[in-house]
């Protein structure tokens, strides 16, 4: 990101907060920047399982997050259908609430994956909102390196069964770990192999108290663009609030 001009003032930005690494990592260089003011974490919400929409976060540790991180926390809640059900409408309606409150940009913190970002700029340039992606086109060691830098405390609570097994869930995501991961695993977890809750480090001003629950398999039938429906499969452990 390009250096703020003396006297500038910060633009108006949301961050859409998934609560893991990667997401705590593009937060912690945009606050660093300082080129953006960011005015919420934005968060989908299954309405159901008041569960954050992919990685599973509960709601009151996404809440404990926003508090220790000092920036205000805005739910946005999902359909029970399907777990993406009406993001779409959802986030929509979100964006025009913040345009109107003078938000010129929306963050994010993928990587690589091309049709996500895409994707994203359809649905809100239109709105009128610019999407900025903190790490991206960054090749998957740097990102690593410097998430290593940041000292962000991070631990895996989903893997995909056919990648990784239950072992890796509650692990801490260190060097050692990411070195040793099989070889067809991104060590960023960017194709979905693994996803994380970031519980600690530079952005926090204290640790999020959590306890992690034993590894369970879950199977999900997940509709294709060709009409079809595949399986995926993945170990979780079950998050929630304090010791």
């Amino acid at each position: 990101m390009n250096e703020i001009k003396s006297g500038a003032a910060p633009k108006k930005a949301v961050f859409n907060w998934s609560g893991g690494k990667d997401s705590a990592l593009a937060l912690y260089k945009v606050l660093q920047d300082k080129e953006y003011e960011v005015v919420a974490l934005l968060t989908t919400v299954n309405c159901r399982t008041k569960r954050s929409s992919v990685h599973g976060i509960p709601f009151d540790l996404l809440k404990e997050q926003s508090r220790s991180i000092g920036i205000p926390f805005y739910p946005v809640f999902l359909g029970s259908i399907g777990e993406l059900d009406g993001y779409n409408n959802a986030v929509e309606r979100a964006a025009f609430h913040f345009k109107a409150k003078g938000v010129t940009h929306f963050i994010f913190g993928d990587i690589f994956v091309h049709d996500v970002k895409s994707y994203r700029e359809r649905l809100f340039t239109p709105i009128g909102l610019s999407v900025v992606e903190p790490l991206w086109d960054m090749k998957q060691t740097e990102v690593m390196e410097d998430f290593y830098k940041s000292n962000l405390q991070t631990i895996i609570v989903t893997t995909m069964a056919d990648k990784l097994d239950s072992t890796y869930i509650g692990k801490k995501v260190e060097r050692e770990l990411i070195e040793n991961m099989p070889s067809d695993v991104d060590i960023c977890g960017e194709e979905g192999e693994y996803h994380t809750f970031c519980y600690d480090g530079a952005i926090y001003s204290y640790p999020i108290e959590f306890t992690l629950g034993e590894p369970k398999f879950r199977a999900n039938m997940v509709p294709m663009a060709d009409g079809t429906d595949q399986e995926f499969t993945y170990y979780y452990g079950v998050l929630t609030k304090g010791k």
